[in-house]
């Protein structure tokens, strides 16, 4: 049965200084939000309702890709553009956190080891393994600059577990600019990156909880095998949470957990971004059982398609932590993340890790300030986001069907049957190439086969040569 063709309620205002793309995109969203457009229904053709609007194809055809990218359409050349499955709720009530809830016993993740960093380069192996940034064009004369005055730095005998208050300014300002966040100083807390954040919030969250109590954690499936690590490390009871291509899936969520960590922004492995729809309904569901949300925002800098989706936090700071790090997008030497919170939150965390001793170096801390402050990490972020998306188009070029999960980051998925995956790695392997499977990604026996290829750390050159060899591989042991 053909699908309705829907009248879209929209008007645009030429004398507002919104651009017209944003004004559409704006007034379609609130239709479907509202449900005055309802799932299922047929929108007019970019052509049809330029002519009807008055404005150049141009601007619907831009307003119904960014729409497309948020999860709000659906459709297929020739068939037609569609309204998605979505469920209209109201916005963040501002309810407080509540108490943590009782589990069982943490499951440890496993522990593997292998050739570090520098030993692959001397081998002549090209690296592919996940998680780490090009580190060898940086800025030297930036980077000596900034050292240069963290060495003037003077020490403290009682440093803020929350970090400098000048660098903390300047990391609200950054998280505005770049990830639309509306923060101040008293809602960032410097950490020594994501991991470090995460472990602070699972030693908080296991220290309110009741007493002989312990947490349940939330973790994707598959997911950032760290995370279930940091968790499992503080006591909590890992809970699976299944993801699709889209990420996590809230409707799927128990509803006893303490916290629940997510990858919204680049889901990890998969690569999915979450629709705004299903953002709202993780919200919801947080709100409804009181659970905290660890937003990981570990690559959102590195985009290839459309505009950021915004980050969580901004949606319902009450019931958000915001993750961030310096690691993939400057150095994972320099050891500088943050967590954005609410001040009483904030607060809370501060206040655990002045327990724990816990702290980020202080000249380390004012070097990131001179950097920030100069703007030499926005002219390096401005030059990476070029040369990945290089890189990201080498790896599509020769890899093209069986790639997801490439909008965004610095990794992408290779999806392989369970049978191939082996010898694919092992046929890499033969010819320099070291590549890693999805299985630490997996809480249990794995659901996703293939490849987590990361293409960070490799140079062009090095990344065609590996390209080549791994498509060699597909073709002879998954059939192209």
């Amino acid at each position: 049965m053909p699908r309705r063709l829907a009248e879209p309620p929209v008007r645009l205002d030429r004398s507002d200084p919104t651009p017209l793309t944003a004004q559409l995109s704006g007034a379609l969203r609130e239709a479907m939000s509202s449900g005055a457009l309802r799932a299922g229904e047929r929108l007019p053709s970019s052509r049809t309702l330029a002519t009807q609007l008055g404005v150049s194809r141009t601007v619907v055809t831009d307003a119904y890709q960014q729409l497309y990218a948020e999860g709000w359409l659906d459709g297929r050349h020739g068939s037609g553009t569609f309204v998605t499955e979505h469920e209209p709720l109201p916005r963040p009530s501002g309810q407080g956190p509540q108490g943590a809830r009782t589990g069982s016993a943490p499951r440890t993740e496993r522990l593997r080891d292998r050739p570090s960093r520098e030993e692959l380069r001397r081998s002549g192996t090209v690296n592919l393994l996940p998680g780490a940034p090009w580190v060898r064009d940086h800025d030297r004369a930036a980077l000596r600059r900034a050292w240069r005055h963290a060495a003037e730095h003077p020490p403290s005998d009682d440093p803020d577990p929350r970090g400098l208050p000048g660098l903390r300014a300047l990391l609200a300002e950054h998280l505005r600019r770049t990830r639309g966040v509306r923060v101040g100083p008293e809602n960032v807390l410097v950490t020594r990156g994501t991991g470090n954040g995460l472990d602070l919030v699972g030693a908080m969250t296991g220290a309110e909880a009741a007493p002989g109590a312990r947490v349940r954690a939330g973790v994707e499936e598959p997911g950032y095998g760290k995370a279930r690590t940091i968790l499992a490390a503080r006591g909590a009871e890992i809970v699976p949470c299944p993801v699709d291509h889209d990420g996590i899936r809230p409707g799927d969520l128990p509803e006893d957990l303490s916290v629940v960590y997510t990858t919204p922004a680049h889901q990890y492995p998969l690569g999915g971004r979450l629709p705004l729809p299903r953002r709202e309904r993780l919200l919801a569901w947080a709100r409804r059982t009181g659970a905290l949300v660890v937003e990981d925002d570990y690559d959102a800098e590195f985009r290839y398609d459309v505009a950021p989706l915004p980050a969580l936090y901004g949606l319902d700071p009450e019931r958000v932590v915001l993750l961030g790090t310096l690691s993939k997008t400057l150095d994972p030497d320099l050891g500088i993340g943050w967590i954005v919170a609410e001040p009483d939150l904030l607060h809370r965390l501060a206040r655990v890790r002045a327990e724990l001793s816990d702290r980020t170096s202080g000249p380390v801390q004012a070097a990131t300030a001179l950097l920030l402050e100069r703007g030499d990490l926005d002219r390096h972020l401005r030059r990476m986001r070029l040369e990945y998306a290089r890189r990201r188009a080498l790896i599509v070029e020769h890899l093209g069907p069986r790639i997801g999960g490439d909008t965004a980051g610095l990794h992408v998925l290779l999806s392989l049957p369970e049978e191939a995956v082996a010898p694919v790695i092992a046929a890499a392997a033969e010819e320099g190439v070291l590549v890693e499977d999805t299985s630490r990604t997996s809480h249990g026996a794995p659901t996703v086969h293939g490849l987590v290829i990361g293409y960070g750390s490799a140079g062009r050159t090095e990344l065609r040569r590996a390209c080549e060899v791994l498509a060699r591989a597909v073709e002879r042991h998954a059939g192209g």
